[in-house]
């Protein structure tokens, strides 16, 4: 049976889309950020004795590579190829999240520095530390992979990679930023910032449609910080971590 001239304008125009993805198909060397940064902004405000944050009311999304830029593959020798590529895993992922020290903060008590730790999480949401510059870095932290659910900070911004399967699921994760005690390693009571929640929604390729779904990060005015993407997942204590 003859196809229709509507149907074969369809079948000419899906083989020349392909060929327009392989014709400008790049290997990328680096993981993209895909947008502005996203981050909450930490201080420490010596008047109360803690640790204070802000955030930003963006909505950034998790995406796997083959969505946001078909075609496009990963280097095999970098360390996250596995993880991102869409030939492998193809997680879906975001770089936009990361952590900044406030410009206005107050000098850190003699004796302490700061920590960040992830209280609790769903189990497939993934952080790694990521560096795109000799020694490349893909790195596993905050409880990913066996790892310890804390880390020291030094104050510099970070943006660590976020990986979660691709699909149309919702994830959470809880953290707070805190001091601790050089000599000790402990926390400082009363330091932190209170429990922060981010928790997200991938997205996948439906049809000739992208199906997104978003975040809102918010504050609770005296309340603890709450950052969160419409999450529908409750969030978990992790087992044998504080």
């Amino acid at each position: 049976m003859k196809n229709s001239p509507l149907e074969q304008l369809n079948v000419l125009t899906a083989v020349l889309s392909f060929q327009s993805w392989a014709l400008f198909a790049a290997t990328l060397t680096a993981v993209p950020m895909k947008g502005g940064m996203v981050i909450p902004m930490l201080s420490y405000q010596a008047a109360e004795g803690r640790m204070h944050v802000m955030v930003d009311a963006t909505v950034p999304q998790l995406m796997p590579l083959w969505v946001s830029d078909p075609g496009d593959s990963f280097d095999p020798g970098d360390p996250w190829f596995e993880a991102l590529d869409p030939s492998w895993e193809s997680q879906s992922f975001s770089r936009r999240y990361g952590f900044v020290m406030d410009a206005v903060t107050d000098p850190l008590p003699v004796g302490t520095q700061m920590g960040i730790r992830k209280l609790c999480g769903t189990l497939v949401l993934s952080v790694y530390r990521y560096a795109n510059t000799a020694p490349k870095a893909f790195a596993p932290i905050f409880r990913t992979d066996g790892t310890t659910n804390a880390l020291h900070w030094n104050g510099m911004m970070f943006h660590p990679t976020f990986t979660a399967p691709s699909g149309t699921n919702t994830y959470t994760a809880t953290f707070k930023a805190y001091l601790l005690i050089t000599g000790t390693g402990l926390e400082l009571p009363n330091s932190s910032t209170g429990p922060f929640v981010s928790a997200g929604r991938t997205c996948q390729m439906v049809g000739p449609f992208l199906a997104l779904s978003g975040a809102s990060w918010s504050s609770g005015g005296q309340r603890p910080l709450a950052m969160c993407w419409r999450a529908q997942t409750p969030c978990r204590a992790e087992r044998g971590h504080s």
